[in-house]
């Protein structure tokens, strides 16, 4: 049992309408609103908020990083400009960064063109103890692939397997190899960056219109704008197929970027509770252990000094 309960309750409560129901059928825009802020009004109305994610998520990595049996697995999904690389970096600004690895997954390459579609991913996953980020995902390969899909032709598939049933078999790997890795003790959190296309047109023109964001701007970005309906498509179908009962997607409103940092934080703070993992404990012996050790250096005290400042302390 999560040791706050009321903050368990309440975080459980605020991220259930982005979470998408395993089995339903969804259409992106009209099931989910990029705009929604469940009520929080001004972005330093959340700020609170997202302080108590934080230091939620800091909690529990300590303690996920002290366990050292299970891990975790954030996949990060969302067209350009839904700010990804800004929920990653106030999301996790309270965690230790040695618990926390961020994969970024670019075009694939000759060498991975090579193998089936999901051995990159497979072989970046964090270890036990570690929360792994992928920015961008194995989806990926039901999103950019499906939209342009004269890749599938790079990835040098038989022709048997480039017909319309590629997608349906993809959609079927991927949940029994997200059911393999919670199986052997991996949380995969899948979250969907949900981002309106006024607000893309937006940010776009920010990048080019402010001079210290101009790097952030490609020309190709806007080139993928041209596929919206495709896109929307596309994530509509990798939604109602593989939101999972073992791994469902959450579909985070981000037209406000503050918002999208309260509700990733959320979503992932509220995975670690149901894991609620635990500070080892020590058997007897190393208690035992543990003692003896102490009475000696107890016994190393200079002259003047408390023996023990930390029982002191206590007491």
């Amino acid at each position: 049992m999560p040791t706050d309960v009321p903050s368990a309750k309440r975080i459980a409560r605020f991220i259930e309408p982005f979470r998408v129901t395993p089995g339903s059928h969804v259409t992106l825009s009209a099931d989910f609103d990029p705009t929604f802020k469940a009520g929080i009004k001004k972005k330093k109305d959340g700020a609170e908020l997202l302080d108590e994610g934080i230091a939620l998520l800091s909690d529990y990595q300590a303690r996920l990083t002290a366990q050292d049996t299970v891990g975790v697995v954030v996949v990060l999904q969302a067209l350009d400009a839904a700010g990804k690389d800004g929920t990653i970096r106030h999301v996790m600004s309270g965690v230790n960064p040695q618990g926390v690895r961020v994969e970024s997954f670019k075009v694939p390459s000759a060498t991975d063109l090579n193998h089936d579609f999901l051995r990159r991913y497979q072989e970046r996953l964090p270890s036990r103890g570690e929360i792994g980020i992928f920015n961008r995902s194995h989806y990926e390969e039901v999103l950019v692939v499906r939209v342009h899909q004269e890749n599938l032709l790079r990835q040098k598939l038989p022709l048997e397997t480039r017909e319309d049933h590629v997608w349906k078999h993809r959609y079927e790997a991927i949940n029994n190899w997200e059911r393999y890795l919670v199986e052997n003790g991996f949380r995969v959190v899948k979250l969907f960056l949900n981002l309106s296309k006024e607000e893309q047109r937006v940010r776009f023109l920010r990048r080019i219109d402010l001079p210290e964001h101009n790097w952030k701007f490609s020309t190709h970005d806007v080139e993928e704008r041209k596929s919206w309906d495709d896109y929307q498509e596309a994530f509509s179908q990798m939604l109602s197929h593989t939101s999972t009962e073992w791994a469902p997607w959450h579909v985070i409103p981000a037209d406000r970027k503050w918002f999208a940092r309260i509700a990733s934080a959320a979503v992932i703070a509220n995975a670690l509770i149901e894991l609620d993992p635990q500070y080892p404990t020590l058997d007897d012996d190393a208690l035992r252990d543990l003692q003896a050790t102490k009475v000696e250096l107890e016994s190393e005290a200079p002259q003047g000094a408390a023996p023990d400042p930390f029982a002191e302390q206590e007491a």
